[in-house]
């Protein structure tokens, strides 16, 4: 390699970041607090199972005397310390054997878990089950447990198949230290099985110990290495990890369970003593998790255990959030029921919430923000004991304290009275937490703030008392109130406001508006604050939505779900409602400007579950229901609507029954014949939305004639509702479906057999109706207008349905916009005239357009030509004609007009010799070609 070479590859070496190396086993001999803090990181490399491992390795290497003989390992103090660290390792994870079988061999653990039995004392060559495990120190017994526990486990485990591997030609030189380990592993399997009966009645003496056991931790191991154990103090009632009789038994009666269903092939009563493990299991599990703990000490109604219950989880963090709040929520109902002496139990809970929140950086609850307005010194000491209990023991990391310093400076943020400013900032918590500099700048703030404070501190009798100052100040907080999107700043603005005055502040801006579904459930609120607050942030939200903000409108939904999930179930399934109808006018929005990305696969269960959804007096907005029913159907999920959404909901939501029956049209066709039962379901219920009662009237003559009431629909839906349902469609097959049967019921109603709107799958639809009289004509012709005019707007290159469009101008005598329509349809379909436009395109128009026909319609053309009132300036197009028999009659009836000028430019049209009749027929036909292109070419110049 060349200098410059080096030189290069030294830089691109330099440039790329440097991975940290892996900590060696070795460096863990040479520092004693290297381990626990490697412990303690996120992702710690080597794992912990392979520091096992390889402490272990080291620990157990032969050594070669100086005769060059393999010896027994040494025991001296480094390998005792290999040994002690792998022990630490384990204690680390817990005894946990699940990991434990997961990462070690079973060599490897076997030598682990007799290394445990040596430290613990184990009396060697004793039989475990000769042991009387009452008598023993309770690590000491608890280490004898964990070593059969683990020798049951494995004999179960071994028992499964497991795929042999074949080693490949680079795995052949490590063969025999396969077969080693393997012929390890069968020699402790056979002394496991061998003692397995013992193991048994080990395992079943310990189920009859009703106490507690202790394990040994990090700390009793080290006690062990500075020889402490002479006072005793591992083998004590309180040194190491106390594992509960509970626990315990549930661990056992588990391990029990499992080996005595392996042993059930053989021994039908294996089953049944299986079967009783398990149970019991199940029963002590129930007793033992997080979850039935609380809520046993709910319905003993021991308040202050639960209390001190979401205290202790503070520090171990084993309940998640959502169940701490749920309970929260389940006591502040018994509040609302009535029971208020529960109040004092609401606001702990809320302070241990809070609390947990602020330990892991979260945001802090609004009903806390809501307990600050209104401190107590009882409050305020609670407060300062739960931040004291949750950080003991040191158990918490150094971003939780920092965490908790800042919740600390919250705390005094928001206090405004002296006295209580004083209790926190005196606090030895505040001392500890917060830095000497951050607390002179804290308290300097304080002490400007408190200058500011009235004094006097008398509360405003009424809004009539509040100075002309105040009043000016007031409407400047109304003007931010109106403005601003944050939540936050909105919260806080209405807390100022009613520290002002109490008055609905949801009035302040007349353009605010709830759906009137809501507007009672909202208004029923008792706190006049909170009121304001779910009302303003739910008009901002939908407003943000229909002006497609959906950023500002998540932030507001997403407030105002926090707040209401905390006092009220019906809300908040309320503001999931609509929190779920914001993202479905999202993601169709996205659609609409062109997005191709499909919907989650949660946003569609989400849409589902709506759909599915039946809680009873719930206020229920149908627009929420008719866009899931329009977003399944534009992104295809026409199996669920045909075959798996129950039947009650087809029956009694009108848009599932529409989507149902679109979806099953859809999914049929172009189909066989068996596809028209699902259009003729589809087709009545269309039919009924567009027909009206008729009342039969008796006139004064005596005859009976017919009323019509256009305001009575007499379908599922009314018109007006179909439509806009209708408009929120985008998947094209639906939208022609639709199309195709407005089509067909428009034809059937005009009742003209002689110009025919023509449309795809018209086939598939009735072509009769039996109750015509009671179909609204107008309506049905506005709707089909209507529906092909918005599918135009989703994709003005549909030649379908340009071509429909065009033929419902050209029935309704609106010619020049039919053939603009017509030209759209052609050019669509020949890359703008480009290549030759399909024959089937053109249907009966005028003059030239009539030469694109199969068959050339000459009457139609001649009596086009007869025109004396057109201005369409025809003999310009004259050039384009390469029907000779037309040309023809252009000269006949120009000299019967006397029309000189036009006659000679139509005699100089039919000369031309590429149109003479005797050319071949291949000539004729490019002669037509070239000219069927110039000209279409030209009209879409003169039309486009």
């Amino acid at each position: 390699m060349s200098v410059e070479t080096a030189d290069r590859v030294a830089a691109v070496t330099s440039s790329r970041p440097s991975t940290p190396l892996q900590t060696s086993w070795f460096e863990f001999l040479l520092d004693g607090s290297l381990l626990e803090n490697h412990l303690q990181k996120s992702y710690p490399d080597p794992t912990p199972v392979q520091l096992i491992i390889q402490f272990l390795e080291q620990a157990s290497k032969p050594s070669v005397n100086e005769q060059n003989q393999v010896q027994p390992p040494v025991d001296n103090r480094r390998n005792r310390t290999l040994k002690l660290l792998a022990l630490k390792v384990a204690a680390h994870l817990k005894w946990d054997l699940d990991a434990l079988e997961k990462g070690l061999t079973i060599p490897v653990l076997n030598m682990l878990l007799n290394e445990l039995l040596c430290v613990s004392k184990v009396p060697p060559g004793v039989k475990h089950v000769d042991l009387d495990l009452s008598t023993l120190p309770p690590t000491t017994a608890m280490a004898v447990i964990i070593y059969n526990r683990w020798a049951i486990r494995t004999i179960v485990l071994s028992s499964f198949p497991e795929k042999q591997t074949k080693p490949g030609p680079h795995q052949m030189n490590m063969l025999s230290i396969v077969q080693q380990e393997k012929e390890m592993t069968d020699n402790i399997l056979t002394v496991l099985k061998e003692q397995a009966t013992d193991s048994i009645s080990v395992l079943e003496g310990a189920l009859q110990l009703k106490k507690d056991f202790y394990v040994h931790t990090l700390r009793t191991l080290d006690l062990l290495a500075a020889d402490a154990a002479a006072n005793g103090e591992t083998e004590s009632s309180t040194a190491g990890l106390r594992i509960s009789a509970n626990e315990l038994q549930c661990q056992v009666h588990y391990d029990l369970g499992g080996i005595f269903f392996q042993q059930g092939c053989t021994d039908q009563t294996a089953y049944e003593n299986a079967r009783d493990h398990f149970r019991q299991t199940k029963e002590l599990l129930t007793k033992n998790t997080p979850y039935n703990q609380i809520n046993s000490l709910i319905r003993a109604r021991n308040y202050q255990a639960v209390i001190e219950a979401f205290i202790k989880d503070n520090v171990c963090r084993s309940l998640p959030n959502n169940f701490r709040r749920s309970v929260l929520r389940e006591f502040l109902y018994k509040v609302q029921q009535g029971e208020s002496t529960l109040d004092e139990v609401c606001y702990k809970l809320c302070v241990c919430n809070a609390v947990r929140d602020a330990l892991e950086g979260e945001v802090l609850s609004v009903r806390f923000q809501q307990l600050l307005l209104k401190p107590s010194k009882k409050m305020v000491d609670f407060i300062l004991e739960v931040c004291t209990l949750s950080l003991e023991k040191g158990r918490q990391s150094e971003t939780s304290r920092r965490n908790m310093g800042t919740f600390m400076k919250t705390l005094c943020e928001t206090l405004e009275e002296l006295s209580l400013l004083f209790v926190v900032s005196s606090h030895k918590l505040f001392m500890e937490l917060l830095k000497e500099e951050e607390r002179k700048v804290l308290v300097e703030q304080l002490r400007k703030r408190s200058t500011t404070i009235n004094l006097s501190a008398k509360p405003l009798p009424s809004f009539y008392d509040i100075p002309a100052s105040a009043s000016v100040n007031i409407g400047q907080l109304e003007q931010q109130l109106i403005l601003l999107l944050e939540p936050r700043r909105i919260r806080q603005i209405l807390m100022e406001l009613h520290g002002m005055a109490e008055r609905p502040f949801w009035r302040v801006n007349s353009k605010w508006e709830v759906p009137p579904d809501y507007i009672n459930v909202i208004l029923g609120i008792k706190d006049n604050l909170t009121k304001d607050l779910v009302y303003i942030l739910m008009a901002k939200g939908l407003h943000c939505i229909s002006i497609k903000d959906f950023a500002h409108a998540r932030q507001l939904f997403s407030a105002c779900l926090e707040l209401v999930t905390e006092f009220s179930p019906k809300l908040r399934q309320v503001m999931l409602n609509e929190m779920l109808l914001l993202e479905v006018r999202a993601h169709e929005t996205m659609a609409a400007e062109g997005s191709k990305e499909r919907p989650s696969s949660d946003l569609v269960s989400r849409v589902r579950g709506y759909l599915e959804m039946r809680i009873h007096d719930l206020p229920l907005r149908q627009v929420v229901g008719k866009e899931c029913v329009a977003f399944m159907l534009n992104w295809r999920e026409n199996d669920y609507l045909t075959l798996q959404v129950p039947p009650s909901l087809v029956m009694n939501n009108p848009y599932i029954k529409l989507g149902q029956l679109l979806a099953s049209t859809c999914k049929e066709l172009p189909g066989p014949k068996e596809c028209r039962r699902t259009a003729k379901e589809l087709w009545d219920v269309v039919v009924q939305i567009c027909s009206v009662s008729i009342q039969h009237k008796r006139n004064h003559d005596g005859r009976v004639g017919l009323i019509k009431q256009r305001e009575s629909s007499m379908g599922i839906l009314h018109r007006s509702k179909f439509i806009t349902f209708i408009k929120k469609i985008r998947e094209p097959l639906v939208l022609t479906t639709l199309i195709s049967l407005f089509v067909r019921l428009h034809s059937i109603v005009r009742d003209d057999i002689v110009n025919e709107v023509t449309a795809e799958h018209l086939s598939i639809w009735p072509s009769t109706l039996p109750n015509i009289q009671a179909v609204d004509v107008e309506a049905v012709a506005v709707t089909v207008k209507e529906l092909v005019s918005y599918a135009l707007t989703l994709n003005p290159n549909n030649q379908s349905w340009l071509i429909t469009q065009a033929d419902i101008y050209f029935v309704t005598n609106q010619y020049s916009a039919a053939l603009n329509f017509y030209l759209q349809a052609g050019a669509v379909c020949s890359d703008f005239f480009t290549k030759a436009v399909p024959p089937d395109v053109y249907s009966d128009q005028v003059a030239v357009l009539c030469q694109f026909l199969r068959e050339v319609d000459y009457m139609t053309a001649f009596k086009a030509l007869q025109e004396q009132n057109s201005h369409d300036a025809m003999d310009s197009f004259y050039d384009y004609i390469w029907d000779v028999t037309i040309l023809e009659y252009l000269t006949h009836i120009h000299h019967k007009r006397g029309e000189t000028e036009k006659r000679q430019i139509a005699i100089k049209a039919i000369g031309q010799t590429e149109l003479n009749t005797s050319n071949p027929e291949e000539v004729l036909q490019l002669a037509a070609q070239k000219r069927k292109k110039r000209f279409l070419q030209a009209m879409a110049k003169l039309y486009f």
